[in-house]
């Protein structure tokens, strides 16, 4: 019988339980049914279910700072061009990301509620800068590849809705059927399908070249010479 609760063990409880049930499933009731308290207890920490998203959003961003590797707490790796620092980035995102069912969702328009993200912010700012780039620069650049990288987990997280089970796929994303169904009319979209939800990683890394590209011939030191 659990005595008392705090934040920390509720937003514990409710990303193992989100992995269970995904987003969809995810209630108060449930969170509270598994705590072995009454729903009731939980607004004395979490007002509703966006607040709960909110603080679920900033410990994943707490464990994400903790995993990257480099020189001070949550600092993000330094080594090599700002093109393998970006790069690094946007994988690191992808990789802790997709360890949640629908962490994706989970991770988009939600709010931070400290400034567990503000030290790897400012480790990239530092190393655009450093790397000749405006702050402004350095934001539109990163923000562009941050955006990219969470939309890219959404999709790949409606293909492949189970953690780490590559081989598991939703029926709606069945290929045949789909070309089946469109490619007498549309052959072109339906081919297009299997570049779009076949080899989503291989698709990923694809679209961080595109992006890496349009910075360095737009924006930064290469692009003014």
């Amino acid at each position: 019988m659990v005595s008392r609760i705090d934040r920390k063990k509720v937003v514990d409880t409710a990303l193992r339980l989100l992995n269970e049930v995904g987003l969809d499933g995810l209630t108060l009731r449930g969170i509270a049914k598994e705590l072995n308290v009454q729903a009731p207890a939980l607004y004395w920490h979490f007002k509703n279910k966006q607040e709960l998203l909110d603080e679920m959003a900033t410990e994943m961003t707490r464990r994400m700072a903790g995993n990257l590797e480099g020189p001070g707490s949550g600092a993000v790796p330094r080594a090599g061009t700002w093109q393998e620092m970006l790069l690094g980035a946007c994988r690191a995102v992808r990789r802790e990301l997709l360890a949640y069912r629908d962490g994706g969702k989970v991770f988009s328009g939600t709010r931070m509620t400290d400034g567990t993200a503000t030290g790897p912010l400012d480790s990239l700012m530092t190393c655009l800068t450093e790397a000749g780039f405006t702050l402004e620069e350095a934001v539109r650049a990163w923000w562009t590849a941050y955006n990219f990288t969470v939309g890219a987990v959404i999709e790949d997280q409606s293909v492949h809705p189970v953690p780490g089970q590559r081989e598991i796929r939703d029926p709606a994303y069945d290929q045949s059927e789909r070309e089946r169904q469109i490619g007498p009319e549309f052959p072109l979209a339906a081919q297009a399908g299997r570049a779009m939800f076949g080899d989503l990683e291989q698709g990923f890394e694809a679209g961080l070249r595109i992006i890496v590209a349009g910075i360095e011939t737009t924006m930064g030191p290469d692009a003014r010479g």
